[in-house]
């Protein structure tokens, strides 16, 4: 076996089923869960039809690089979205899902046979930035978020020998789970820090359609044109329909930018079989083509957000975020309850499921940055995440008296 498959860590969900062992929850109170990120409002009529309309594509073998239409289609959303004209035969590829690209990826350019590579990320981070570094040789290194900052990343906390042997950066904005969004400035101290060691910026924009002020979150392709990086040189964005347009399981995305590193990609992945089905190529096409229910989607948050944020307010340190669907909130001292305890005590007690912080992060010099803290995810109906935060202000109350 791959001795590499020691070095991974358990998953967030799998340590929440190893902490939630011997738990009853509550048979008073019927089960929400805010744990898991996985959209749950309705997947657009729309979309499903043209899944079922376009069966006669599984007859043949698809393309790795996607069918031409698929391709044009992400490059004018692209062109809607963030005003970049890109090449859909040499800038654009779709991917079965962010997440398997953003593995993919790093199998891709990391080299190896350097002494120690490095690939740094956000700390708290999504998990698979971490395994997809260790199974590709890569040492990772955790940059902890700012919370004095609204979460921002502290990149100046790198030393500079970590830097200097880094080959892969992977950044999220939004953030997950903070919710932050990288402003220009910040992508511009990447850049110039990728210019000077020569590291590829992979850009993880999941979230980039569910926001709450009047702009939309700036991309890492959008930052790189408005300072003069028109060739995205060692920038890749990765992107999902999952949240956009509630099609989780159509494992559906693309990435887009440097057209030499995606060359290299689209030979690893035509030989690791990563080709997209047709039937879902067709439902993609519709999706990308459409902004009507994703406008629609992102007023459902912005209500749901905006009725459940103010009641959390009450009893936990706790904000709206810049985007995404995650409330990131500190678990206050006078409980005298770890992030895991509150989880732990919340299920019990009112059969509300939460993700204790320090899952989703890991510990760096002696300290962990998501300790304290728990993720909700607001991803069910509002009524049911109303009611998850009547409970949590219930069980903090009836704690802290």
């Amino acid at each position: 076996m791959n001795p590499l498959l020691s070095k991974l860590q358990p998953y967030p969900f799998e340590r929440l089923r190893q902490l939630f062992a011997g738990v009853t929850p509550s048979p008073y109170h019927s089960p929400i869960s805010l744990g898991i990120g996985e959209p749950k409002h309705p997947t657009p009529e729309f979309i499903k039809s043209a899944l079922v309309n376009s069966l006669e594509g599984l007859a043949g073998y698809p393309a790795t690089a996607g069918e031409p239409r698929l391709r044009e289609a992400m490059a004018a959303w692209v062109k809607r979205r963030y005003d970049l004209d890109l090449n859909p035969a040499t800038q654009i590829l779709p991917v079965n899902g962010s997440r398997e690209a953003l593995f993919a990826f790093a199998q891709t350019v990391i080299d190896p046979r350097w002494p120690t590579p490095a690939v740094v990320c956000p700390n708290p981070f999504y998990q698979i930035y971490e395994g997809a570094a260790l199974l590709a040789g890569a040492d990772p290194y955790f940059a902890p978020s700012d919370p004095a900052r609204n979460f921002a990343v502290d990149w100046d906390s790198v030393p500079a020998d970590t830097w200097a042997r880094t080959q892969l950066l992977f950044v999220c904005s939004p953030g997950n789970p903070t919710g932050a969004v990288m402003p220009l400035s910040e992508w511009q101290k990447l850049f110039e820090l990728s210019d000077r060691h020569g590291f590829i910026i992979a850009s993880d924009e999941c979230y980039s359609e569910i926001y709450f002020r009047d702009e939309p979150p700036l991309g890492g392709l959008e930052a790189a044109k408005k300072l003069g990086r028109d060739d995205f040189r060692n920038l890749v964005a990765f992107t999902s329909l999952s949240k956009r347009s509630n099609v989780p399981g159509l494992r559906s995305g693309f990435v887009a930018g440097d057209a030499a590193i995606l060359k290299q990609f689209l030979l690893y992945r035509t030989y690791h079989g990563s080709a997209m089905s047709p039937v879902v190529q067709a439902a993609s096409i519709a999706a990308w083509n459409d902004e009507t229910h994703v406008v629609e989607n992102r007023v459902l948050y912005r209500k749901k957000f905006a009725q459940v944020t103010p009641i959390l307010a009450g009893v936990l340190d706790v904000a709206l975020p810049d985007a995404g669907f995650y409330l990131w909130a500190r678990v206050p001292e006078a409980l005298g309850l770890s992030d895991t305890g509150f989880a732990r005590e919340l299920l019990a007690q009112y059969n509300v499921t939460v993700l204790p912080g320090s899952y989703l992060a890991r510990e760096v010099g002696g300290f962990n940055p998501g300790t304290q803290r728990i993720r909700m995810a607001l991803v069910a109906d509002a009524a049911e995440c109303v009611e998850a935060a009547l409970r949590i202000v219930n069980f903090v109350q009836s704690r802290s008296r």
